[in-house]
Order: structure tokens, then sequence, then C-alpha cells
């Protein structure tokens, strides 16, 4: 089960998950394209070890694992799943 960057996140993208991260798997970083036209950070679900150390790491609280989403965005599982659909085409 992946972890998801949800609403919280839209307007901050605070880079500390991105630090934090073992695998590389949030995007986009801040020395990538798109970081300044992307309105979040997102989360690779394939590539998502579950470690959480992208929660504790958050200072927004916007990471969730998928199965902890609350309902008012549910959304943000798609959204995060479909940012690496899109860069994969």
């Amino acid at each position: 089960m992946a972890y998801v960057i949800n609403e919280p996140c839209i307007g901050t993208k605070d880079t500390s998950c991105v630090e934090v991260c073992p695998v590389d798997c949030i995007h986009p970083t801040p020395d990538e394209p798109g970081f300044d036209t992307a309105d979040q950070l997102f989360i690779d679900p394939d590539e998502c070890i579950d470690c959480d150390a992208c929660v504790e790491a958050c200072p927004v609280d916007a990471i969730t694992s998928e199965d902890q989403v609350p309902p008012e965005w549910q959304k943000f599982i798609a959204l995060n799943a479909d940012y690496y659909k899109r860069a994969a085409t």
C-alpha cells in the first residue's frame, strides 16, 4: 500500500519528504522541470516502499497511507498515480 500526498501540500511543496525518501519516489523535485508549475508533490505508488519516512518529515501533515486518505481527499490517490502515468508517456 503506497502513501499519498494530499491537499495540504497544494501551494506548499515543502521538499522535506523528498530529502528523506530512500527510494526517490517523490517528484517533482526542485531541480526537475515542472517543479515551478506543479501545484503539489506526488508519490509514485509503484515505487513507494511504505517506509513512513515522508509522513514524519512532512510539516503540513499532507501524507497518509492510501487506506487512510480521508473521504474528502480520495481524488488525491488518482492524482498521485496519474502524475506518474503521464510522465511515462
